[in-house]
């Protein structure tokens, strides 16, 4: 089920070394090639491995296989990304494989150069697959404990009702019906575990929010835009556990916001 797979997830940086079986590495390039967002900006999967192509990370062990990335640099690419991204990696959750999306901590030109980006053309993330260390590596122990990795913002934090003014709480969520849905939101990785996103429920709509911080827009995109891509995904799959039809609208509500705070997008559903 969804909902326990976001719960169970964790971002993995050791892996057992024994890389993913070919039936199923299959599978999951399948599965990539049906993925679409509410953008129509198609993402591009390749699943390379390691040795192979060169390719390694500082922070990752045990690895056999990548998953390198291509997207068109058009308007929205990073939220269409994460979007994307966000629902393959969940799959692989889905069939006990781990994963972490990366974005830094990597030689970039050379995972680029295997990815055969040309002009015009984004990388904003990787990530390894595999199965999981039965014992975190102490270089994932130091870096989970430096990002605070297993801790999250509370409810009243990222979400909000009719205005950034009053906290949106837990139990008002359940009378809402969307609990879960937003749950899944908190529960989601972001960059450094920053949690940029902020929501606000009005009536059966939620607008969605970009609390930026500094340093994640290079100019060609914005990891934090790529982690609001991810919470669009959580939010929007949620709501489809729940039973409820999603529609995702382009439309600013016009609500007194917040320095460093940008409107992103809005969900709506029956």
């Amino acid at each position: 089920m969804f909902f326990d797979d976001v719960k169970n997830r964790r971002s993995v940086r050791s892996f057992n070394g024994e890389g993913v079986k070919e039936e199923l590495l299959k599978d999951l390039e399948n599965y990539s090639k049906t993925i679409t967002n509410p953008f129509d900006i198609p993402v591009e999967f390749l699943f390379l491995n390691a040795k192979e192509y060169g390719l390694s990370s500082p922070v990752i062990t045990g690895e056999k296989e990548y998953i390198l990335t291509k997207i068109k640099a058009v308007k929205n690419a990073d939220l269409a990304f994460g979007y994307s991204f966000q629902n393959l990696l969940m799959y692989a959750q889905s069939k006990g494989l781990g994963t972490v999306m990366i974005g830094g901590t990597m030689p970039r030109e050379k995972f680029e150069k295997a990815a055969g980006i040309t002009d015009g053309e984004l990388m904003p993330c990787i990530s390894p697959i595999g199965v999981v260390s039965k014992k975190m590596g102490v270089k994932e122990v130091l870096m989970r404990k430096g990002i605070k990795a297993d801790t999250r913002f509370p409810f009243t934090k990222l979400f909000f009702e009719e205005d950034f003014n009053k906290a949106l709480d837990e139990d008002r969520a359940k009378e809402l019906g969307i609990y879960e849905a937003l749950e899944a939101v908190r529960l989601a990785p972001s960059a450094v575990n920053k949690q940029p996103w902020r929501i606000v429920v009005s009536g059966n709509v939620a607008h969605f929010y970009e609390k930026k911080d500094k340093g994640y827009d290079n100019g060609k995109y914005d990891l934090q835009k790529v982690d609001l891509g991810i919470a669009l995904y959580n939010f929007s799959r949620g709501l489809e556990e729940l039973g409820k039809k999603a529609e995702i609208r382009i439309s600013d509500p016009g609500l007194e916001i917040g320095a460093n705070t940008e409107y992103i997008a809005s969900y709506a559903w029956k």
